[in-house]
């Protein structure tokens, strides 16, 4: 009902105002806390010299962003374009076998890569899982997954297979945890998906066409297997209307954000100021909590711009991968947060919509959240932050559907009913500004630190209450509005572009 009610127009001007002034603010304050600090002892590791003639260095503390665009930059671009090269030269000759090329072009680079070690430990996680599957029995499909996920996730066996592969390339080891891990879900849903075929068996060739696929293989995103296996070795290849228009903009829109994160890394320290908390004690609430907002946004714009790339060449080979992740700025529910889709939609598909069925039922939605986060806990690396972390969005989770079911019972329900439409999305938006720090503040403290995400809880709802409390409060409400009235206006061209195909025919058959 919230979705559907629309607010009066002027309303949605003066929180658009509010909340454009409030950014400005607090990026204002972050800005100063970056320049007047740059020289700190603190940040020396994390600040280096960047933009010469701007005068500016540059933030650097994110290790994967800097491996992604500046040290693994040129081998990404280089076995990527060779994929596309030759994945775009067999489609055209051999459309059949097209699956084939992906498969063993992604094989020898990996192989160029880590080397036949690396390769042969991928091989054994297959064949163990393979034939486990022939057996076609899903809880033994899972045991034997997790038991191999938590080889590479658990001491001593981690080490151990780690210091089998790794060589002199210096980033094997980030390779080693990202190729085996990914590795070892897609093996899992392979099992799991021959678990589901009534006709006989997939091959051991099937698996590792799937499995080398060389743009899913280090860095993900996981496309469960039936989905793969459907479109790899679809023969009938058109492109939609113009789609590849929408891929080089999207091409185009990921160099965007790239330039953005740049000019985010060279200006405002957001991921080295939270380091020091001696500094970070001396900020003011507002820069507190501007600073923790913006690290969801930047995990945010990484992953988009990560899978984006991905998928930019997953798309130019006729598939339809998993898509970026929604915008934290666009999340005040707890069942739409994920940062990474491919694993959202495993989990789902698997564990959480398998166990949970509609999420109506309290027990079976625990059940089912429980053993979601205990296998997202194995697939992080089991330690205490993680621990932390899942079991606070796991509350999170259950907590939302304890409040609709408390609400949903008379006299709660017939009293919003009486409220009118308009009246019940802004009491709704209260509660969703509340639950939407909930979601930074619960999932700040693995991408910082559990010292900064307690600090930034203790300024904002105990020392700040009640000016700084309700102030932020107030903007984040409005910022809920505005995304719940994107979400009604795509709802209603949803529902236009239903209706219109059945009016034409009707129409036709007239």
């Amino acid at each position: 009902m919230g979705i559907k009610a629309a607010l009066p127009r002027y309303e949605l001007y003066l929180y658009t105002a509010m909340l454009a002034v409030a950014m400005i603010w607090a990026t204002t304050w972050i800005f100063e806390a970056s320049s007047e600090n740059v020289n700190r002892k603190a940040f020396k590791q994390s600040v280096k010299p960047g933009w010469y003639y701007f005068g500016r260095k540059m933030d650097v503390a994110d290790f994967e962003w800097m491996m992604w665009f500046s040290t693994f930059r040129n081998h990404i671009l280089f076995a990527l374009t060779g994929h596309v090269i030759f994945a775009k030269l067999f489609t055209l000759l051999a459309p059949k076998h097209r699956s084939l090329v992906f498969g063993v072009y992604g094989g020898l680079a990996v192989l160029v890569t880590m080397g036949w070690t690396f390769v042969a430990l991928v091989l054994s996680h297959c064949i163990v899982l393979y034939s486990v599957a022939m057996i076609k029995s899903k809880w033994m499909c899972f045991a034997a997954g997790l038991a191999t996920l938590a080889s590479i996730k658990l001491e001593p066996y981690n080490s151990w297979q780690e210091a089998l592969v790794t060589g002199s390339f210096q980033l094997q080891d980030i390779l080693f945890y990202g190729g085996c891990g990914f590795s070892i879900m897609r093996c899992m849903s392979f099992a799991l998906e021959n678990c589901e075929r009534k006709d006989g068996s997939y091959t051991f060739c099937d698996l590792l066409k799937y499995n080398f696929y060389l743009p899913f293989f280090f860095f993900g995103p996981i496309m469960t297997f039936d989905k793969y296996h459907a479109q790899a070795n679809n023969t009938r290849l058109t492109r939609k209307e113009r789609e590849m228009w929408n891929i080089t903009t999207k091409a185009l829109l990921h160099l965007g954000l790239i330039l953005i994160v740049d000019v985010f890394f060279h200006y405002l320290y957001i991921l080295t100021i939270p380091t020091d908390m001696k500094l970070v004690g001396k900020l003011s609430d507002w820069c507190l909590a501007g600073l923790a907002y913006s690290n969801l946004v930047y995990d945010w714009l990484k992953a988009a711009v990560m899978f984006g790339v991905i998928n930019t060449v997953a798309t130019l080979d006729h598939l339809d991968p998993p898509q970026p992740p929604k915008c934290i700025t666009m999340l005040y529910v707890f069942a739409e947060t994920h940062f990474d889709r491919g694993i959202n939609d495993w989990l789902c598909k698997y564990v959480y919509d398998y166990i949970g069925g509609d999420h109506d039922k309290i027990f079976k939605e625990l059940l089912a959240t429980l053993c979601t986060f205990a296998i997202t806990t194995l697939w992080l690396g089991p330690c205490e932050l993680v621990y932390i972390w899942s079991f606070f969005n796991c509350f999170g989770l259950n907590f939302e559907l304890w409040v609709a079911k408390f609400f949903s019972i008379p006299p709660f329900s017939t009293g919003e009913g009486a409220m009118g439409e308009a009246m019940s999305r802004r009491v709704r938006g209260l509660f969703n500004a509340a639950n939407f720090w909930a979601i930074i503040l619960y999932n700040v403290l693995s991408l910082n630190s559990l010292e900064f995400a307690k600090l930034v809880g203790r300024r904002l709802i105990f020392k700040g209450f009640p000016l700084s409390t309700v102030s932020v409060l107030l903007v984040t409400y409005c910022g809920v509005q505005l995304v719940k009235e994107r979400e009604r206006l795509q709802a209603l061209r949803e529902e236009a572009e239903a209706v219109q195909p059945l009016d034409g025919g009707k129409e036709k058959a007239e």
